[in-house]
């Protein structure tokens, strides 16, 4: 046999026929499998389309969810990841920059003041336990929902001694449509005492 005789029977050999070779059975039975599982999993699962069938937008939508599935969310962790840095773990606060929450009369106090300086943020002079502190607190108004604000006040309001009332996520609501206007933290204890 020569070069010749080699490359023609190469030539000559068919190309293989891809239809020859089916899918193997245990790949069939798996896609097969993976199919009926999705049509089980959307048939008993709680997907509801009418959940996202509104013109408020997403947050209605996200809050609409938290409702429905009475989702709780810990203010604790909202705590410990916002609040922490400048008022410490055990309420303490720091001494002469940022006021204690552990028997505070404002965390104690009315819980829409409360929801106002979460809203909105606070600067200037504000008196708690008979010391006087004058630093900044940041608006998260923008940030937190008004379900995650509810829960950072009721965590606060119940910590380190603290017996106060729950806050609710309809204070906070109604708290931010009455002051939808305010673009500005408010100016000390003086404009607190103004929403009493």
């Amino acid at each position: 046999m020569n070069l010749d005789d080699s490359n023609l029977r190469f030539r000559e050999e068919s190309e293989p026929d891809e239809s020859s070779n089916p899918l193997p059975k245990n790949i069939l039975i798996l896609i097969g499998g993976v199919f009926i599982w999705g049509l089980f999993y959307i048939g008993y699962t709680n997907f509801d389309l009418h959940t996202y069938e509104t013109d408020n937008g997403p947050d209605a939508i996200v809050e609409n969810e938290m409702q429905k599935t009475n989702a709780i969310i810990d203010g604790g962790v909202i705590y410990e990841s916002k609040c922490v840095a400048c008022h410490q773990a055990n309420g303490a606060g720091v001494s002469n920059v940022f006021p204690p929450l552990a028997g505070s009369e404002w965390v104690l106090g009315d819980s829409k003041i409360l929801a106002h300086i979460l809203l909105h943020g606070l600067q200037g002079e504000i008196t708690v336990k008979g010391d006087t502190y004058n630093s900044m607190m940041p608006a998260f108004g923008e940030i937190l929902s008004d379900a995650e604000i509810a829960a950072v006040l009721t965590h606060i309001r119940s910590q380190w001694k603290n017996d106060a009332s729950a806050v609710t996520a309809d204070i906070v609501k109604k708290t931010r449509a009455e002051s939808i206007e305010n673009k500005e933290p408010y100016n000390g204890e003086k404009a607190l005492s103004k929403l009493k």
